[in-house]
């Protein structure tokens, strides 16, 4: 069979279902893909003078349902060194052309691009199984053979019909030089090492970039430590509430809410509370419920029906910008997340980076009606606190970055969700929510969060680098401030903490409200002394007093 795509057809994501129904073959013996280059892929014009290869070329070719977020191509001649990047694609040199069958490009895939288990998986769903069993036993212990087999039987669940293979030299899934991976495991079956971060179940990816090295090395977790070390446990304890406060208020403004003190501090109870319990499907129903004070229009526990984020159209229809996994796909997806969690604190990697494949698995699936977002903001505190990598009591105020960082912060869910709304089907019901028509599963299993575990950890070291040490700093020169004040006039601590609040957001000086007020019985020369303390213990925030 000979895939036979001319380059004068557009592919739209309606297209491309209609050409995955339309040619997927019966017979693929050939494994051969043929096609003209196209004029554009997914929305993007092809570089002129080149052809699709690697996961674009089986995209393209197979009609899969999965966005390249940078696909790849050869050009015609040699683009001077083996390989650029121009307007989001990676362009190979001519020397690289792997040919036309279906085992090229997945080998050039493999060999050469970031690895994508959606089109990974998809690709192997889209070729029946005697073909990959026939590429297979060619070379039985063949590196790249081997990778193809373990990655095929591990992502689709199949037991292809090929004997185990020979004792050769086991090989890793996934480099670790280019890849965070897990603890290996060895398959004998395939003999490949299992380093992946998940199973076939849930699986994310994180390269290796120098960002993330860089902070990693940077030892912020000793940081934090060090920087409670060298506090007073009182002031440490004042500190961890300022800040536990100042993220759950945080957490609310970015869905836009702001609910009553009553309320934000039964959320940060439960904050604080965060890797005390083992986490679980059980556990985060209970969060959620905490989050949740009234049931009767929001169902506590995974969702029944669908769910969306974006706006409504004049008739109150959906216009959806995100649309979470299918109800029916939630228990295996969160049991998925849950394992490749556990797996992840048992292979010791990084607790942020950790978190990240947690926490945005999770806002991706988006399993609950309403407080995902928040949910998703807690699981962060979750696994730092269970990793160890925060102090003991303390909360750093992610979300409080996050919120100063919004645009940023949306736009890293949205260069994940975004993408896939091109391969979700779907339609409004009759209740105004949405209905998804096709099998979506795959989409919320497999994601690389490369970009948002360097985001995450952007947040963090700002505040371990700033916020905390900043509000520990304030805290001793607010106590400075009140113990001189009070030198010179006694009042109630209530008071004293007052003028001084008062003053920090007046510039320095006592509001002529206040002191006309509350602070009346102030002489002028009092007055005068109580000021010139302030602007002396916090000289460095108001410069030009």
């Amino acid at each position: 069979m000979i895939f036979d795509i001319k380059s004068d057809m557009v592919f739209s994501p309606i297209r491309m279902k209609l050409a995955r129904i339309s040619t997927r073959p019966k017979d693929f013996r050939l494994m051969e893909l043929q096609f003209d280059p196209p004029i554009t892929f997914q929305d993007g014009l092809v570089p002129a003078g080149t052809r699709l290869v690697g996961w674009a070329a089986l995209v393209h070719a197979l009609g899969l349902q999965a966005p390249v977020r940078q696909p790849s191509c050869v050009s015609a001649s040699h683009v001077g060194g083996s390989q650029r990047t121009e307007q989001g694609w990676r362009i190979f040199d001519t020397r690289y052309n792997p040919g036309n069958r279906f085992e090229d490009h997945l080998g050039f895939a493999l060999r050469h691009e970031p690895i994508d288990l959606l089109v990974l998986k998809r690709a192997f769903d889209a070729v029946p199984a005697d073909n990959i069993e026939k590429f297979i036993r060619s070379a039985p212990t063949g590196t790249l053979t081997r990778r193809v087999w373990f990655f095929y039987e591990h992502l689709t669940g199949t037991r292809l019909d090929i004997e185990d293979a020979p004792s050769v030299a086991a090989v890793d899934a996934l480099n670790p030089k280019a890849y965070f991976t897990g603890k290996a495991r060895l398959s004998r079956r395939h003999r490949v090492r299992d380093n992946l971060l998940g199973s076939g179940e849930f699986c994310p990816v994180i390269r290796r970039t120098e960002k993330l090295e860089n902070f990693i090395n940077a030892g912020l977790a000793e940081t934090a430590t060090e920087t409670i070390g060298k506090t007073g446990a009182h002031l440490v304890a004042r500190a961890a509430s300022f800040l536990l406060l100042a993220d759950s208020r945080a957490s609310f403004e970015i869905e836009g809410e702001r609910p009553p003190r009553s309320r934000l501090e039964r959320w940060g109870r439960a904050v604080l509370q965060a890797g005390k319990n083992k986490l679980s499907l059980d556990e985060l129903n209970r969060l959620h419920r905490v989050l949740i004070e009234d049931t009767r229009f929001t169902q506590a526990g995974l969702r029944p029906d669908g769910v969306f984020l974006g706006e409504r159209d004049h008739n109150d229809d959906p216009l959806p910008e995100f649309i979470g996994s299918r109800p029916e796909d939630l228990n295996n997806l969160m049991a998925g997340l849950l394992d490749a969690n556990e797996r992840m604190r048992e292979c010791g990697l990084d607790a942020v980076l950790q978190a990240t494949a947690t926490a945005f698995g999770f806002v991706y699936i988006h399993p609950y009606q309403d407080g995902n977002g928040r949910v998703h903001r807690c699981l962060i505190h979750h696994v730092l606190a269970e990793r160890g990598y925060t102090p003991p009591g303390m909360v750093f105020p992610v979300s409080s970055v996050m919120l100063d960082r919004i645009d940023e912060y949306g736009g890293t869910l949205r260069d994940h969700s975004g993408s896939l709304m091109d391969f979700i089907e779907w339609r409004p019901t009759p209740e105004r929510n949405v209905e998804v028509l096709n099998d979506t599963a795959d989409l919320y299993r497999y994601f690389d969060c490369t970009e948002a575990a360097e985001f995450l950890y952007a947040c963090v070291e700002r505040t371990v680098e700033h916020d905390l040490p900043r509000e520990i700093e304030f805290l001793r020169r607010h106590d400075e401030a009140q113990r001189r004040i009070m030198e010179i006039v006694e009042m109630p601590d209530r008071l004293a903490q007052n003028l001084i609040t008062f003053m920090r957001q007046n510039g320095g000086t006592i509001p002529k409200r206040r002191r006309e007020t509350e602070f009346k019985a102030l002489t002028d020369h009092e007055v005068q002394r109580i000021e010139t303390i302030y602007q002396d213990v916090f000289r460095d925030e108001h410069p030009a007093q």
